[in-house]
């Protein structure tokens, strides 16, 4: 009779540490990249870095990684610093939209819209659905005084995104004082 009983002891803890956790299945680089993606989502940059830092430090290849850091830095308005993060993971990984996008915004927002406007457009050419990519350029060429592209930009991002009230926005301005 006692069989049956440390049988049912031996599963039951087999199921227990395979919930709780011997090993969740993700790496500790892993772990650490999705708090810090999770701290990045409750607009906790500053908290976010420190996670970021950690992945990056336990597996230096993972191209999203670098982005986290890079968009936390932005938001912090340390532009320079988000750049070289969006600069590693273009070079990891040169087909990631995002960090092109994400590299545009921080140029823009250090006045360089040249420079802005050139990633934005890599961007575009990876991926050509990126609604908010569109409405960034916009403004980007509307720092040029280059109007009539920046309305196209916008016409393009309600084109692809109509319920994203930005466009609609900077173009009902238009352009003016956008930067």
């Amino acid at each position: 009779m006692k069989q049956p009983n440390f049988t049912i002891s031996i599963v039951a803890l087999i199921l227990l540490l395979s919930t709780v956790g011997c090993s969740s299945g993700l790496s500790e680089a892993e772990l650490a990249y999705d708090s810090g993606s999770d701290s990045f989502k409750q607009g906790l940059y500053a908290e976010a870095i420190p996670d970021y830092d950690k992945s990056i430090q336990l597996d230096p290849d993972n191209a999203r990684a670098y982005i986290g850091r890079g968009g936390s830095h932005a938001y912090l308005g340390k532009y320079q610093t988000a750049i070289a993060d969006f600069d590693k993971a273009i070079r990891l990984d040169p087909d990631i939209a995002d960090a092109y996008g994400n590299r545009g915004i921080s140029y823009h927002k250090l006045g360089k819209y040249q420079t802005a406007i050139a990633a934005y457009k890599e961007a575009i050419r990876l991926y050509p659905d990126f609604a908010w990519v569109y409405i960034y350029r916009g403004m980007a060429y509307g720092g040029l005084v280059q109007y009539q592209a920046a309305i196209a930009d916008f016409d393009k991002a309600i084109q692809l995104d109509p319920d994203d009230a930005r466009a609609y926005i900077a173009r009902g301005d238009g352009v003016v004082g956008i930067r």
